[in-house]
């Protein structure tokens, strides 16, 4: 505010401002209080003398039984605050706690002097005249340097406590006590002790803002979360929202063959710890404007993991932009429906299966699907959901609604996704059904439509991101620790190029050749699950073709084969030369084939085989060679490839002739022949 003038200015004269009464009452407030910070060591020492004095005085005519008793009461207690300020200043850094513990050892030990020889003779008071003001000045620098906010020993000792003591204060929130749990490069983790019976977690973050704004750390650096041990406590992690700024590239499956009840990995959390989401055993809501990477974020990350597991199968439906989306996926999906009538037909069939699925269970004694039970789990995604619950009959949504809540005990999750989860665009009940998971929105009305209760509470804000940081998310679901639902994630990115920059036909190339790895035609799944797929020859689309390398040959089986590559025919002879298991055992081609005994388990036979063409092959091994490369390796062996020969038709000695051509070409580096292993000294790309 600018100090008024008391009378105007004349053209003679120029009166100095005089500020008014109300600004130098507030000068001199500041300047007291600024003194008064100084006051307190002073005060200790006075007080300090006058305990020594009062107990010297009462004691002087005391017998000597009644002084020794004295004197040792007072040595317990100098011990006991003692070990107390040290207990006490724990969240202090290692020099302010060993400076206040021993100040108040210190004194301790003067007054018990004082108390039996008297405060003013020529030790004591001469001790407490000089130590007395060596230690007053001692705390009075340690002050001014709070102030200058240049404690850097307490920041080193303990980084959450001195944040917090820069922010707290300037919050306007009653003082509190933090203590780092875990620093690490990219986080600190700790806890907040609170005011006992005055203050509980929500308080603080309500203050969360103005603490990050008193800190000076960018919006959303800080998340807090209710300790479930203690109300009087908050878990709290501070991060750099700044790192989620730039696309993080998809590093590959996480856990290929496994489960389904083992966590997916669609994306990082704020603090670069890896997001673990079990996604079974719940419905999950994903919302966000265009733009914002719900889809391709959302639904291309979590879709990629799920097809990689042993026991799950996909059933996808987008009758609005038809195979944009999830056409790329076509490959490693059960069922993929894009009209109205596929849909309402696959919603039905689901729904007939839900009481057989349970009924099955309930046989084996189970309450729900686990692993291992026998019944492959199914994941139906929903993709704008909305115009797909429109084209339901009346009866067709009741029939809808039941399945939501029925199909989640019978080994099933639903996934809806949509752009704004009013009640205009999804049922009541079912959003009670569902976990939440949150991209960008254009507006705080639009974001309370996406986030949960609790997330609301703890000031989730994805309206900030809108669709200008694509793949930004928030995720509050069933295997989410609480201290996490309100911190952001970012997705992987599909589609980057070596260059770093985001192309779309890369992205769909990149999508295609994954799901070519892993064709649903090749999974083991349950009858009732074979009954409900839709695989034909065209869900093995081709993904983008491989250019021929310069070779005069095709890229078939027979030249693998061929009488050109001596490396390559002895490589497969290991695996054509085989001895045979059981030489007793003969038949001609017109023996008759006899039936089984009673009793003997019936034949079973191997899921048909994929037949793959060059090209498909071909990006099939790029592909991989992008995963391993995107996921920190720089060199590659056969072992790293064992899943191709594993779940789709190409073999060893393909493998091997190829790799030999991309590194002749100078796609992948030389081969190493002590370690067995092509160098990859940069991203493999083809010419």
């Amino acid at each position: 505010m600018m100090p008024r003038t008391t009378t105007p200015p004349t053209p003679h004269a120029v009166l100095p401002a005089v500020p008014e009464s109300g600004s130098w009452e507030q000068v001199a407030t500041r300047e007291v209080s600024k003194a008064l910070l100084y006051l307190p060591p002073w005060l200790i020492g006075f007080l300090l003398f006058g305990l020594g004095f009062v107990f010297h005085v009462t004691l002087r005519s005391d017998d000597p039984q009644t002084i020794a008793w004295t004197t040792a009461a007072i040595i317990t207690c100098v011990l006991v605050l003692t070990a107390l300020t040290w207990r006490q200043s724990h969240a202090r850094s290692m020099t302010g706690r060993a400076h206040t513990t021993l100040t108040t050892l210190a004194g301790g030990l003067w007054v018990c002097a004082a108390t039996i020889n008297g405060p003013a003779t020529t030790v004591t008071g001469r001790l407490i005249l000089i130590g007395g003001v060596a230690f007053a000045l001692s705390f009075n620098i340690r002050t001014v340097i709070r102030a200058k906010q240049i404690d850097v020993s307490g920041a080193v000792a303990d980084p959450l406590s001195f944040l917090f003591n820069r922010g707290a204060d300037k919050a306007g929130l009653p003082p509190v006590q933090a203590r780092t749990i875990q620093a690490t490069a990219h986080k600190v983790t700790g806890e907040v002790q609170l005011s006992e019976g005055r203050q509980i977690a929500d308080d603080l973050q309500k203050k969360v803002p103005y603490i990050e704004s008193g800190i000076g750390l960018p919006p959303g650096s800080i998340t807090t979360a209710v300790d479930p041990d203690d109300a009087s406590k908050a878990k709290v992690i501070i991060s750099d929202a700044r790192v989620m700024k730039q696309p993080i590239a998809w590093p590959g499956p996480s856990r290929i063959g496994a489960s389904i009840a083992a966590p997916i990995r669609p994306g990082l959390w704020q603090d670069l710890d890896e997001v673990e989401y079990v996604i079974v055993g719940h419905h999950v809501q994903v919302m966000g404007k265009t733009g914002a990477g719900k889809s391709i974020g959302g639904a291309w990350n979590m879709l990629a993991e799920i097809v990689t597991r042993s026991d799950a199968a996909v059933f996808c439906i987008d009758i609005t932009k038809g195979e944009q989306t999830l056409g790329p996926l076509k490959a490693a999906l059960h069922r993929l429906e894009t009209s109205k009538e596929g849909a309402r037909t696959l919603l039905g069939e689901m729904f007939e299966k839900i009481k057989p699925r349970t009924d099955l269970l309930a046989s084996k004694g189970l309450q729900k699907w686990v692993e291992g039970c026998g019944l492959t789990y199914w994941v139906l995604w929903l993709e704008e959901f909305p115009d797909i619950y429109d084209a339901l009959s009346d009866k067709q949504q009741e029939q809808f609604l039941s399945l939501i809540k029925a199909i989640r005990s019978a080994g099933g999750t639903v996934v809806l996704s949509l752009q704004r989860s009013d009640w205009t665009q999804m049922p009541t009940i079912a959003r009670g059904q569902l976990a939440k998971m949150c991209f960008g929105v254009d507006s705080s009305a639009d974001a309370s439509f996406g986030l949960s209760e609790a997330q609301e509470e703890a000031g989730c804000r994805p309206e900030l991101w809108s669709n200008k940081q694509p793949g930004m998310a928030y995720l509050d679901a069933p295997s989410i620790p609480e201290d996490r639902i309100a911190m952001p994630m970012r997705t992987y990115a599909w589609g980057i190029t070596a260059a770093g920059a985001f192309d779309d036909e890369h992205a769909n190339a990149q999508m295609r050749a994954h799901a070519a790895a892993f064709p649903a035609i090749h999974k083991d799944i349950d009858p009732m699950t074979a009954t409900l797929a839709r695989l034909s020859a065209e869900a093995l689309a081709a993904p983008a073709p491989l250019p021929a390398l310069d070779n005069p040959h095709t890229d078939d089986e027979s030249d693998a084969y061929g009488d050109d590559d001596e490396d390559v025919r002895e490589v497969a002879a290991e695996y054509l030369a085989t001895d045979d298991p059981d030489p007793e055992v003969s038949a001609g081609l017109d023996d008759e084939i006899t039936d089984f005994p009673d009793g003997e388990p019936p034949l079973t036979f191997a899921p048909p085989e994929q037949t793959m063409t060059p090209e498909q092959r071909g990006a099939v091994l790029m592909a991989r060679l992008h995963e391993l490369w995107d996921g920190g390796a720089r060199d590659v062996g056969t072992g790293d490839f064992k899943m191709l020969w594993e779940s789709t038709d190409i073999s060893r000695a393909w493998f091997q002739k190829q790799m030999k051509r991309l590194s002749e070409a100078g796609v992948i580096g030389a081969y190493d022949d002590d370690r067995n292993r092509y160098l990859m000294p940069t991203r493999p790309e083809l010419p």
